[in-house]
């Protein structure tokens, strides 16, 4: 929350949207609204965080670029404007507030550490121009700072984290009646004055005004993601609020517990990229499961909803764990790992990335994520330990891929993944290792997915595909196994127990 709050004079404001791509349920655009005789609003494609060989991809870039068309429409209905600018926050953030002479600069945090530094230098700048920046918690339902061990730690083990998170929401009495989504939706912003819009006209900002639109579209043209009717993941926060709806109203929510893992099946709720963005609110969310609970009927539905909650409390878990230990964004949290003799065969990384591996389960997984920019969250476990444990490829490797590659990607989330995968990270069971034949066997068990993503396949015996024993003559141009899963695992399992 803000130091200090602009209470009996309201004044000329400035919004930076970030991870909070929405008008409903955003907090810090709510308490600038309240507080501003006028407010626009800004989003700035930010380079660093916009890089296509590292930090995002394709995929996301249309999911953005989408959005924010949306929200600019949004902010207009409202009364006032959203500025999209392309460059350099640390510059653009003082620039504008010092052209449209902004006494206070709103903006929600976030956790990554390239953005915290960022934010605390424009910060520092905005401060020695005399200017109020306010700053707010908006896509976490838990403070960071209230969960802590009782010895005023960080958690380190997810089921504690859990427990913990549940139990200060559950104090807090926060539910659809009380404090967890706030009445946020301005219903009227005032625009800047018409000599506030002209400073902005006679500086090299001007084309934000003339060509509101431009940089978006250059953005989404420049990408050469053209399979969005395949993703799942839907831009914009009117979307983001009816897959929400349906979600939950349709009942998928009530047989998720088991539905989950079928990677054939509808039965996700998708908001990842929702989440990642802020189309959607976290408090939205967790109202709707929430919701879902009074009108269930039985335990299993129950049980279903509250598996639903925990994976909420696993993207706050990540988020926490980036926070507290930001040198999980370089490498393993487990030292020991830094050891590992990876062997690294770029061969075999192509035919992984490409999905022609041999391996039917692996294929399906990549190709979904290459054509539609998201991948299944069970296909996700099984490539990744492929990746690691049968390839012997670094878990950091496939973390950058899937970065490059995802719709929702997260550094949190993703890196929290991976090492997971990996068994680097936080709170890992005795070495895992996924048999991607019995995974596909569990999981997939009448091939309906694999068939899916790799039609020449779809000739094939059930048994067969699942098992991957498919003789040469039926494999028409698809590829052996570029590997052994027995054979590499063996290896890899020796190669673990002489690291220390």
């Amino acid at each position: 929350m803000p130091n200090f709050k602009c209470k009996m004079t309201k004044f000329r404001s400035i919004f930076w949207h970030r991870r909070d791509l929405r008008i409903e349920d955003n907090i810090g655009l709510f308490e600038a609204s309240k507080n501003s005789k006028t407010l626009i609003g800004v989003y700035i494609l930010d380079p660093n965080l916009l890089n296509l060989n590292k930090t995002t991809s394709e995929a996301k870039n249309w999911f953005l670029g989408k959005s924010l068309l949306e929200l600019q429409r949004n902010w207009e209905k409202r009364g006032s404007r959203l500025l999209i600018l392309n460059g350099d926050p640390i510059k653009l953030i003082p620039k504008l507030a010092h052209l449209i002479k902004a006494e206070c600069i709103y903006w929600n945090k976030n956790i990554e550490p390239y953005e915290i530094n960022r934010d605390k230098k424009i910060t520092d700048e905005l401060t020695e121009e005399k200017k109020k920046v306010y700053t707010f918690l908006d896509h976490l339902i838990v403070n960071p700072n209230d969960i802590k061990t009782n010895s005023d730690e960080p958690y380190k083990v997810y089921g504690a984290f859990y427990r913990k998170w549940v139990d200060i929401i559950n104090k807090t009495n926060l539910s659809n009646d009380n404090l967890i989504q706030i009445d946020s939706t301005p219903a009227k912003i005032f625009d800047l004055r018409e000599k506030e819009i002209s400073s902005i006209k006679n500086s090299d900002l001007n084309y934000c005004i003339i060509r509101k639109s431009k940089v978006v579209y250059d953005l989404i043209s420049s990408n050469r993601f053209n399979n969005s009717n395949l993703c799942p993941c839907k831009p914009g926060e009117s979307d983001s609020i009816k897959q929400l709806n349906l979600f939950i109203h349709s009942g998928t929510i009530n047989s998720y517990n088991q539905a989950r893992d079928i990677p054939s099946l509808e039965s996700t709720s998708t908001l990842s990229a929702a989440l990642s963005l802020g189309t959607l609110s976290c408090r939205s969310v967790w109202n709707g499961a929430q919701l879902s609970k009074t009108i269930a009927i039985d335990e299993y539905q129950l049980n279903s909803i509250d598996t639903w909650i925990k994976e909420l409390a696993w993207r706050e878990f990540y988020q926490n764990a980036l926070l507290n230990f930001p040198e999980l964004e370089q490498g393993p949290y487990r030292k020991k790992w830094l050891n590992f003799p990876w062997e690294n065969r770029t061969d075999w990384f192509k035919a992984w990335e490409n999905g022609i591996t041999g391996i039917p389960i692996i294929d399906a997984s990549m190709r979904q994520l290459k054509d539609s920019g998201w991948m299944h969250n069970r296909c996700r476990m099984i490539v990744a330990s492929f990746l690691v444990k049968d390839l012997l490829i670094d878990w950091r490797w496939g973390e950058r891929f899937f970065m490059k590659s995802l719709v929702d990607g997260d550094l949190a989330s993703n890196n929290g993944g991976w090492q997971w995968s990996a068994s680097s990270g936080m709170d890992p069971k005795p070495l895992r290792i996924f048999n991607p034949f019995r995974q596909a066997s569990k999981f997939d068990e009448k091939g309906n997915y694999i068939r899916k993503w790799v039609p020449e396949l779809s000739h094939i015996s059930t048994p067969d595909l699942l098992s991957g024993e498919i003789n040469s003559l039926e494999r028409k141009g698809y590829p052996k196994p570029i590997i052994n899963h027995k054979i590499q695992t063996s290896i890899f399992k020796e190669l673990y127990s002489r690291i220390n």
